[in-house]
């Protein structure tokens, strides 16, 4: 005969077995519980959301510009360090504007050649200062190829500024003496060494406007 202590404990049971069952039910129809693995199902749901659009950032180069004034002073003096603007001597005498132009130009394209993603733009770049070396230099003490110009960045349609002129400065170390001479024997020439540090300068440039114009903070230029 069952107790009347036995008789409650076998309500309870089945009590709590009752309310387990009726809560597994309506948590099975209403609020399935996740997967614990990120088995086939999963993995497809995750790859089938779309993507988030990526903001536009940097400029599509559309076009490159270079300005050599004719005010800039030119020298042809074998002196180690000319008082002119303009000293390059790795082209035939004859016209230094058109030949600054057309290596300024080379470089530019170069830089920006990979530049098809973003803002469309067109890149000026107007000369200051080309100071190559003399020869006398070139061949005792080396020193700096001194590279300065004014870049601007502005609408291929309009022409208005997309940001504001910036005045850039390189500084580019030259070989002098035999070291020039090793150099020059490589392939190593002014042009090319100019050519690599103005490219370089310039990708520098245009990233540091890149992320202002991405929001973030520009570094203040030399």
């Amino acid at each position: 005969m069952m107790t009347l202590r036995s008789t409650v404990i076998a309500a309870l049971t089945l009590a709590a077995l009752g309310a387990c069952t009726s809560e597994t039910t309506s948590r099975g129809l209403s609020d399935p519980a996740p997967l614990a693995t990120a088995g086939p199902v999963a993995q497809s749901a995750q790859t089938a959301k779309p993507a988030a659009p990526q903001a536009q950032t940097g400029f599509a180069i559309r076009a490159v510009e270079v300005e050599v004034p004719r005010s800039l002073r030119v020298s042809e003096a074998n002196m180690l360090v000319p008082l002119a603007d303009i000293v390059w001597r790795e082209d035939p005498r004859g016209d230094r504007y058109a030949q600054v132009d057309a290596l300024m130009t080379a470089a530019a394209r170069n830089a920006t050649q990979d530049m098809r993603r973003g803002t469309p733009a067109v890149l000026t770049l107007t000369m200051r200062r080309f100071h190559a070396l003399t020869e006398r230099a070139r061949y005792t003490t080396g020193g700096n190829f001194a590279i300065q110009f004014e870049m601007r960045l502005s609408d291929p349609k309009t022409g208005a500024l997309l940001a504001p002129p910036r005045p850039v400065v390189l500084d580019i170390p030259a070989s002098g003496g035999q070291r020039a001479l090793d150099e020059e024997a490589r392939g190593v020439t002014q042009r090319v060494v100019i050519t690599a540090g103005v490219v370089k300068g310039l990708r520098d440039q245009l990233a540091i406007l890149a992320r202002g114009a991405a929001g973030q903070p520009v570094a203040a230029l030399r």
